[in-house]
């Protein structure tokens, strides 16, 4: 991430002594929990997930006082807990079929949700409030615009489960600022993470050695590098930061662009195919109609706002793409090593022609 020197990204005010994080269980929640309690300003962190988060995440989480709350349940819990910032990361992408399927994953999100803003709203000592959000909150249509700024209302609501949770969310989120406007409230509308690990549905995708893309699609695509949306939410607690900002990479890549850099195979299918699969069960290897949406008509978002408020500029779309790439090149079909391979046999086997040919013309 590039900082702008501007001044903009100085703290702006004290950092909370007390902070609730929620989705401590998975990776993205446990790290922002890590990086917050790391700062000598803030006294404690709470960590709240309805599962115990795997082991793999304690050494993360050791500075954090983790509770079991399943917020379906109603968040009365917490509001005892004198907290000054909530950063809520506990919105499910993509269901689950061994934990309820799409069904766990709404009550999840918007129940979820529902409740913890309803706990929000009686705690006296609450600040700030950072929510989770992504840019599927547009929807896809083909009479989007081309780049999509933060007062964009969706032309066709989402089709997918997830775009339409985040419509919901973000209503909620709307009611509770006007009921609390002594509230920061902070609403960051990601694109879809990357990084080194294939730990997301569409990083999945992405990884297969021949990726299923649209037949005569080929969608402008945008990422948010996982350690920069990780910056964006530990800086979101700890300095205020009114509104809603989208959060993307600078840039962006075409999907054809994104399977030649990764080294796989394009499999185009046709796009009644695709949905058809998407509809039914898991959906083509995991993927959403959210997802499949955006293969076809992909997505671009300003990130001027962002830019200007925390002053500072995360990586561009190619950089975080790459970062991931580099990653998963053992499994590429096509990778530069395997390229100069093959042009150095082609061109032996080509000397080789010629040397016969010239001792043949003696």
């Amino acid at each position: 991430m590039t900082a702008v020197a501007n001044g903009s990204a100085a703290d702006r005010a004290r950092a909370p002594r007390v902070v609730i994080v929620t989705g401590v269980s998975r990776f993205l929640g446990a790290t922002v929990a890590a990086r917050i309690a790391a700062d000598p300003r803030v006294r404690k962190v709470v960590g709240v997930d309805r599962v115990d988060p795997p082991a793999e995440l304690a050494p993360l989480l050791s500075d954090v006082a983790v509770r079991r709350v399943d917020l379906t349940g109603g968040a009365s819990s917490l509001v005892k807990l004198g907290a000054e910032a909530l950063v809520h990361l506990a919105v499910v992408s993509s269901p689950d079929p061994d934990a309820g399927g799409r069904a766990a994953m709404k009550d999840q999100n918007v129940i979820g949700t529902l409740q913890l803003l309803a706990a929000c709203q009686q705690m006296p000592s609450l600040r700030r409030l950072v929510l989770r959000s992504s840019t599927a909150a547009y929807g896809v249509s083909f009479r989007d615009p081309a780049v999509f700024t933060e007062d964009t209302e969706p032309r066709d609501a989402p089709r997918g489960g997830y775009g339409r949770d985040i419509l919901d969310i973000e209503s909620y989120v709307r009611g509770f600022r006007r009921r609390r406007p002594d509230v920061t409230t902070t609403v960051l509308r990601f694109a879809p993470f990357i990084g080194p690990q294939a730990d997301t549905a569409l990083l999945k995708f992405l990884a297969r050695p021949a990726v299923p893309t649209v037949l005569g699609r080929d969608p402008r695509l945008q990422f948010i590098h996982v350690d920069d949306a990780l910056e964006i939410l530990r800086r979101s607690v700890l300095e205020d930061h009114q509104g809603t900002f989208n959060v993307a990479g600078p840039g962006t890549l075409t999907l054809s662009q994104a399977v030649r850099r990764s080294g796989r195979i394009a499999l185009p299918v046709l796009e009644p195919a695709m949905h058809a699969a998407a509809s039914f069960g898991r959906g083509v290897a995991g993927l959403s109609l959210d997802q499949v949406d955006l293969f076809v008509h992909g997505r671009v978002v300003d990130t001027a706002k962002l830019v200007r408020e925390y002053g500072c500029t995360p990586r561009s779309t190619a950089e975080a793409f790459d970062d991931f790439v580099r990653a998963q090149e053992p499994g590429a079909v096509i990778t530069p090593a395997r390229v100069a391979a093959t042009e150095q046999r082609l061109l032996d086997m080509i000397r080789s022609v010629r040397e016969k040919q010239r001792r043949a013309g003696r």
